[in-house]
C-alpha cells in the first residue's frame, strides 16, 4: 500500500475544509460533509418553554450548502427517543433513492442512538430547496434551508443581489405536536391548531410576551436583495407582503421562471419560492411591518386564523432613527384568507425561463394518462368507541382515488428491492376513479374510503401525464402535493371538474412552471406531465399534515432500466433496520 505524503494530505485536508466552510469559492464540484445530530433543546416562545426535537440544538436547523454537482454526505445521529428520517425535500436523488427520507417508504426509521448517512449528489438543480423529519409531526420543530449555488463561475439569470437572506415560514406550538396529531387519530377529529405561525422561528411582536421574539431584516436603502423563502408550516398555505414594497420573482422549487412583480407572495407548505427585494433610496432609518397569513377555505376554526409579523429596518450609517414604534406602524393589507381566484391568478403568473441556457424538457408525447381525485373522506368508528369525525361514528379520512394510503410497517422500497414485497403492497392503485361523481359538485351520500397500500407501476422512462382533480367531498381545499424523487411541469389548471376534451388543448407545453410541490386548487384541479426516469419508490402526497396523516398519499414504483445508470444501486450497508 502506498502513502500520501503528509503534505499533500495536509493541502487535500485543507481544500475540503476550506470548501466546506466557503462555499461560495470553491474550487470545483465538491464533496460536503455535515452531521446532523438530532436532540432535545429547551426553547422559550410566547410566555412559555418548551422542549423540542432539532438538529444540533438550533431552531431552524442549520443551513446545508451547495453548488450545482456537489456530493452531499449527511451523518444523522438520533439521540432522541422518537424514532427518526430526514427527507431533502426536493432533490432529485438520481439513482440515491435510499437516500430521500420518508419513513416507510425508502427506509426504515433511524432508531434512538442510530444512525444513518445520507449520500446523494445535486445533478441539474440550483436555487433553495429544504429539509425535514418525515415521520409523525416532528418535522413541526426539525427542518432547515438547503442552499444550492450555481456551479463554480456561473451566475444567476438576474441582477446579483447585494446579499441573501434566507426566511423560513414555520408554526409554533404550546402543545407537544405528537400529542396533537395522536389525539386527532384516535377520536377521529380535527386536530388542534398552532398557536402562532413563525418567520425563521419567530412569532412577532404581536403575541403575548413575544415582543423580543420578532424577526428583523436590516437591510441597507438602494440594494437588491435575494430572499429565499421556504414554507415549513404543518398545515397552512401562507400570504407574505412587506409594507410599501414589491418583490420579483425569479424562481419556484429551485427552478428559474420569467421575472414578475408582485407585491404579495404566496406560498404553499413544501414550496419554496427566490424573490428579489429592492430596497427604497432613502436617508433615515425606517422601519416598515413584513406579515404573513394563511390561504384557506376549510370552516373557520379548523386552522390558525392568526397573523406573524416581522420587521424590515433600513440601517442607514451615522443617522439617528425617529421612527415611531413597531406597534404604531400598519401592517400590510394581505388578500383575504380564503382568495382562491387571488391564488389562481398568482399562480398562472409562473412560466419557466425556457430559454437556451436554461432548458426545459415537457413530455409531448404522453404514455400513460391518470386521473386521480384528491380529497376528504371517513372511516367508519370502531366498535365501542363514540368518534368526533363528520358524525360520532365516523373518523375523518382522506384519499387518492378514494384508496387512503395505509403506511407498510417496513420500508417498501426494500419490498420491491429484495422482492419481498407480497403482503407489503400491492400494484393496483386505480388510474383513474373507479366511480366518477360530480367531483366539485355536490358530495356524494358515502364518503367512506377504501384502505390499502397501493402502488402505480411505471416501467423506466415513462412519459406521464397526471391530473389532480380536487373534490368537495366534507369541503373543498386546496392541496399542495409534493412528488418525491422528481421535478414535474405543472400544464394547466382550473376550476370545477377537468373535462380532457374542453381543457387539454390549452396545457402549456411551452414554458411551464417546473417544480416539485404544486397546489390542487380548491374546488378545480391541475395537471402536472414528468418523465419516470429515476429508478425507486417515490412518495407523493398532500404536504398539509393533517391530511397526509389522514392517507391522502400513495407511491409511485419505477422500474430499472437496462443501461447501469439506468438501475436503483444496492441499499447502503447502514440502512436502518425496522
Amino acid at each position: 500500500m502506498s502513502f500520501l505524503p503528509s503534505s499533500i494530505l495536509g493541502a487535500l485536508l485543507f481544500l475540503t475544509c476550506f470548501s466546506n466552510l466557503y462555499p461560495g469559492v470553491a474550487l470545483a464540484s465538491v464533496t460536503r460533509h455535515y452531521k446532523f445530530n438530532i436532540r432535545l433543546k429547551n426553547v422559550t416562545r410566547m410566555c412559555g418553554t418548551k422542549t423540542i426535537i432539532t438538529v444540533n440544538g438550533k431552531f431552524p436547523g442549520p443551513r446545508v450548502f451547495a453548488r450545482e454537482g456537489d456530493r452531499v454526505v449527511v451523518k444523522v445521529v438520533n439521540l432522541v427517543s422518537n424514532n427518526i428520517t430526514i427527507h431533502w425535500h426536493g432533490i432529485r436523488q438520481l439513482q440515491s433513492g435510499w437516500a430521500d427520507g420518508p419513513a416507510y417508504i425508502t427506509q426504515c426509521p433511524i432508531q434512538t442512538g442510530q444512525s444513518y448517512v445520507y449520500n446523494y449528489t445535486i445533478t441539474g438543480q440550483r436555487g433553495t430547496l429544504w429539509y425535514h423529519a418525515h415521520i409523525s409531526w416532528i418535522r413541526a420543530t426539525l427542518y432547515g434551508p438547503i442552499i444550492i449555488l450555481p456551479k463554480q463561475n456561473e451566475s444567476y439569470p438576474f441582477v446579483k443581489p447585494y446579499k441573501e437572506v434566507t426566511t423560513i415560514f414555520g408554526e409554533w406550538w404550546k402543545a407537544d405536536t405528537e400529542a396533537v396529531i395522536n389525539q386527532a387519530l384516535q377520536t377521529g377529529a380535527g386536530p388542534n391548531n398552532s398557536d402562532s405561525y413563525t418567520i425563521n422561528g419567530f412569532p412577532g411582536p404581536s403575541k403575548n410576551c413575544s415582543s423580543n421574539e420578532t424577526y428583523r431584516l436590516k437591510v441597507k436603502p438602494g440594494k437588491t436583495y435575494l430572499l429565499r423563502l421556504i414554507n415549513a408550516a404543518l398545515n397552512d398555505e401562507l400570504f407574505f407582503k412587506i409594507a410599501n414594497h414589491t418583490f420579483t420573482v425569479v424562481d419556484t422549487d429551485a427552478s428559474y421562471v420569467k421575472p414578475f412583480d408582485t407585491d404579495t407572495i404566496y406560498i404553499a407548505p413544501g414550496q419554496t419560492n427566490m424573490v428579489l427585494l429592492k430596497t427604497k433610496n432613502i436617508s433615515f432609518n425606517a422601519k416598515f411591518l413584513m406579515a404573513a397569513r394563511p390561504y384557506s377555505t376549510a370552516a373557520s376554526g379548523t386552522f390558525d386564523n392568526t397573523t406573524v409579523i416581522g420587521l424590515l429596518e433600513y440601517d442607514v450609517v451615522n443617522i439617528t432613527s425617529t421612527n415611531p414604534s413597531t406597534t404604531a406602524l400598519p401592517v400590510p393589507p394581505l388578500p383575504p384568507i380564503n382568495a382562491t381566484s387571488y391564488v389562481a391568478n398568482w399562480t398562472n403568473q409562473l412560466r419557466s425561463l425556457a430559454n437556451s441556457r436554461f432548458p426545459i424538457n415537457v413530455p409531448q408525447t404522453i404514455q400513460r394518462r391518470f386521473l386521480f381525485t384528491v380529497g376528504l373522506g371517513t372511516n367508519p368508528c370502531p366498535k365501542n368507541q363514540t368518534c368526533q369525525g363528520p358524525t360520532n361514528t365516523t373518523k375523518f379520512a382522506a384519499s387518492v382515488n378514494n384508496v387512503s394510503f395505509q403506511m407498510p410497517t417496513i420500508a417498501l422500497l426494500q419490498a420491491h428491492y429484495y422482492q419481498r414485497w407480497k403482503g407489503v403492497y400491492t400494484t393496483d392503485f386505480p388510474n383513474n376513479p373507479l366511480i366518477p361523481f360530480n367531483y366539485t359538485g355536490t358530495t356524494p351520500n358515502n364518503t367512506q374510503v377504501t384502505n390499502g397500500t397501493k402502488l402505480v407501476v411505471l416501467p423506466f422512462n415513462t412519459t406521464v401525464e397526471l391530473v389532480l382533480q380536487g373534490t368537495s367531498t366534507l369541503g373543498a381545499e386546496n392541496h399542495p402535493f409534493h412528488l418525491h424523487g422528481y421535478n414535474f411541469y405543472v400544464v394547466g389548471q382550473g376550476s370545477g371538474n377537468f373535462n380532457s376534451t374542453m381543457d387539454s388543448p390549452k396545457f402549456n407545453l411551452i414554458d411551464p412552471d417546473e417544480r416539485n410541490t404544486v397546489g390542487v386548487p380548491s374546488g378545480g384541479w391541475v395537471a402536472i406531465r414528468f418523465r419516470a426516469d429515476n429508478p425507486g419508490v417515490w412518495f407523493m402526497h398532500c404536504h398539509i399534515e393533517i391530511h397526509i396523516s389522514w392517507g391522502l398519499r400513495m407511491a409511485w414504483l419505477v422500474m430499472d432500466g437496462v443501461l447501469p445508470s439506468q438501475k436503483l444501486p444496492p441499499p447502503p450497508a447502514d440502512l436502518p433496520k425496522c
